[in-house]
């Protein structure tokens, strides 16, 4: 099968049944497609000796994958409400220094005090936004607990762990995306499936 939305959590279910499954990386299947898409051409690709194919995730890997991109996401948004407030103050005369933590501390004093060229309503406004950034870096704050709690109960996390500079969140995030990284003959292929090293962009074609 082609790996795609829902892929994994069928191949599980094909499995418990006694089925050999292969997923098959969408780019490896293009190839094959002249007109339109079909399991034809999904056998077709996947009889080619050299075909590489993706592992099927246990259902704890995208648990913790699904951590993983909500967190992302969150942060991204908390990031462009930070700038939003930023932006809005700024229509006021008032200015915060450029992190997170200074921003959170500086809207309580703009509330309150009393003379700052701000209008009660644009305060009510100020307000409800500080109140959603107070909720999304909680919330954050949950997942990064999840995070470090699933780092501290899985064996392949903790040996991951004890190698130099790899945290919690590197460690979740590698088990969840390659698994026990036995699907790939060298640490190379590896490093380039997750994209550590650079994809090949141009052509050596020409040049002496």
């Amino acid at each position: 099968m082609e790996a795609c939305a829902g892929t994994h959590h069928w191949a599980r279910i094909l499995q418990s049944h006694g089925y050999i499954v292969k997923l098959i990386p969408p780019q490896f299947v293009k190839p094959y497609v002249k007109s339109n898409k079909n399991d034809a051409n999904d056998a077709e690709a996947m009889s080619r000796p050299n075909m590489r194919f993706v592992s099927i995730k246990t259902t704890e890997q995208q648990d913790i994958q699904a951590i993983h991109r909500v967190r992302s996401g969150l942060m991204t948004d908390r990031t462009a409400l930070g700038n939003r407030i930023r932006g809005l103050v700024s229509e006021y005369g008032l200015v915060a220094p450029m992190t997170l933590n200074a921003l959170k501390q500086a809207i309580p004093g703009w509330l309150e005090e009393a003379d700052n060229g701000s209008s009660d309503r644009f305060r009510s406004l100020l307000h409800g936004l500080w109140e959603d950034l107070i909720r999304l870096t909680q919330r954050i704050g949950d997942l990064d607990k999840a995070i470090i709690l699933f780092a501290q109960s899985n064996t392949m996390t903790k040996r991951l762990q004890q190698l130099r500079g790899v945290t919690p969140l590197v460690a979740t995030a590698l088990v969840a995306t390659v698994g026990t990284g036995q699907q790939y003959a060298k640490g190379k292929q590896m490093a380039a499936a997750i994209g550590l090293t650079p994809r090949q962009q141009g052509s050596v074609v020409g040049y002496q």
